[in-house]
C-alpha cells in the first residue's frame, strides 16, 4: 500500500542534497570540532559554513546564530536565558495562549521560580490583539515572546507590530519560529526580532538539530554547563553532521521559498475547497487567509478524531489531530479551545499539512477517504 504523507508539520522527510551534505561529516570528516588538528578543523570549518547558511536564511550575522538540539531546547534556552539573566530588572513575561508546548511549558516552569506570566488571549482566527498586548506590559516586563507561525491552525502573528511594541517599551522580544522558517520569509532585523527559534526537522533536515538567532548586544544566562562550545553559551560536542545538514536545508529553503510557498498554497486551497464542497458538517478552523501556505484543520461534525486518524491511516494516509508533541493525551487542543471550539468540535479537528511532495491526485485520494472513512464511522 502506498504511503501518502500530509504531516509536514510534524517533521518533514530529510531530502536527498541534504544527506548527501552531511554523510561524509558521519564517516570521513568524524573529528571533534574543537580538536585543533586537521580532521577536527574539518569539523569547525563545516559547522561555521552552516552557520552562514543558517544565517542567510533568516538575514541576520552568522555569529548570532546558536546551534541546538531542536526547537525545544531553543525555546528553553531563550526564555529561561532571557529570564534568569533579567531576573534583577523584572520576573514578568508575555505570552498567547496558543504556543508551543514548548513555550507554555517553559513559562509554567517558571512560574515555580516567582515568574509571572501573562498568557494573551486570541481572537476566533488564533491571532493576539495588539492593544490587549499593550495592555499587558508593566514596568517589570522583561520578555514577549510570542510564535511567528501556530503549528495547528497555520495562523500568521502580526509579528513586525509585535517587536515594535516591545521596542517602544525597551522589552526584549522572542518567536518561536519553527513553522515559520522556510516556509515564509522570516528577515530578523527588518521584522525587529531579538531572539528566533528554528528547527531543522521542519524544513528536510534531520531530528535533533535546531538553532536559536541571538541579536547582538542581547546575554542570557546558558542552561548546559561545560565546555565552552557555541560561544559559551551551550556546552556539549556538536552534532557536526546534523548541523551541516540544517545549513543545507536552510540554503535549499531559501532558494525554492517562493516557489514552494506558492504551490503548497495551491494544494492548500484546492484541499479546503473540496471539503467544503463535499463533506456536509466541515468547518475550518483558523484564518482563511493569514495562515501558512501548506496547513488546513477542519473539525468535522460528530467526528471522533483519533477514530478518524486509524481509519485513515488503515488506508495509508498519515495525518494529525494536531501537534504532535501533544498526540494522544486525550485533551482537546489548548489551541482549538483558545479560539472557541468547544470540546466537541476541538475533538472532531484534523490538521493537514501539505509537503512538495505531495500532488493534487494525493489531495483527490486523501478527500475520497476522509468521506469514506466518516461514512464507515457513522454506519
Amino acid at each position: 500500500m502506498k504511503i501518502r504523507y500530509f504531516d509536514h508539520a510534524a517533521t518533514t522527510p530529510v531530502k536527498q542534497e541534504v544527506l548527501e551534505e552531511m554523510l561524509p561529516y558521519l564517516k570521513e570528516k568524524y573529528g571533534n570540532a574543537s580538536s585543533l588538528y586537521t580532521l577536527g578543523r574539518e569539523s569547525k570549518r563545516g559547522i561555521e559554513g552552516a552557520r552562514k547558511r543558517v544565517a542567510g536564511l533568516i538575514n541576520c550575522k552568522p555569529n548570532e546564530i546558536y546551534f541546538t538540539a531542536g526547537g525545544s531546547e531553543s525555546d528553553n534556552m531563550a526564555i529561561k536565558g532571557i529570564a534568569y539573566s533579567n531576573k534583577y530588572k523584572g520576573k514578568h513575561i508575555i505570552t498567547s495562549k496558543i504556543e508551543h508546548p514548548a513555550v507554555l511549558h517553559t513559562c509554567k516552569a517558571l512560574e515555580k521560580h516567582g515568574f509571572r506570566i501573562t498568557y494573551l488571549n486570541v481572537n476566533k482566527d488564533g491571532i493576539v490583539d495588539l492593544e490587549n498586548l499593550r495592555r499587558a506590559i508593566r514596568n517589570d516586563t522583561i520578555l514577549i515572546s510570542i510564535m511567528s507561525v501556530n503549528n495547528e491552525i497555520g495562523t500568521l502573528q502580526p509579528i513586525y507590530e509585535i517587536s515594535q511594541i516591545a521596542k517602544m517599551y525597551n522589552i526584549i522580544f522572542h518567536t518561536d519560529s519553527v513553522q515559520g522558517v522556510g516556509h515564509i520569509p522570516i528577515d530578523v532585523k527588518n521584522m525587529g526580532i531579538d531572539m528566533l527559534s528554528l528547527s531543522g526537522h521542519k524544513i528536510n533536515a534531520p531530528k535533533g538539530v535546531g538553532a536559536l538567532y541571538i541579536k547582538e548586544g542581547i546575554n542570557i544566562e546558558k542552561l548546559i554547563d561545560g565546555g565552552h562550545q557555541e560561544k559559551d553559551k551551550r556546552a556539549g560536542t556538536e552534532n557536526v553532521a546534523g548541523i551541516v545538514a540544517l545549513g543545507k536545508a536552510c540554503e535549499i529553503a531559501k532558494r525554492d521559498l517562493e516557489k514552494n510557498m506558492e504551490y503548497l498554497k495551491s494544494l492548500r486551497d484546492y484541499f479546503i475547497n473540496l471539503v467544503e464542497e463535499r463533506i456536509v458538517g466541515a468547518s475550518l478552523n483558523g484564518s482563511r487567509k493569514l495562515r501558512v501556505s501548506g496547513n488546513s484543520n477542519f473539525s468535522f461534525k460528530g467526528i471522533d478524531s483519533q477514530s478518524l486518524l486509524l481509519k485513515l491511516d488503515e488506508k495509508g494516509i498519515c495525518i494529525s489531530s494536531g501537534s504532535a508533541c501533544s498526540e494522544g493525551n486525550g485533551k482537546p487542543s489548548h489551541v482549538l479551545k483558545a479560539i472557541g471550539l468547544s470540546d466537541e468540535e476541538a475533538t472532531s479537528a484534523i490538521r493537514v499539512t501539505f509537503g512538495e511532495e505531495n500532488t493534487k491526485e494525493d489531495v483527490d485520494y486523501l478527500v475520497d477517504s476522509i468521506i469514506e472513512s466518516i461514512r464507515e464511522l457513522n454506519s
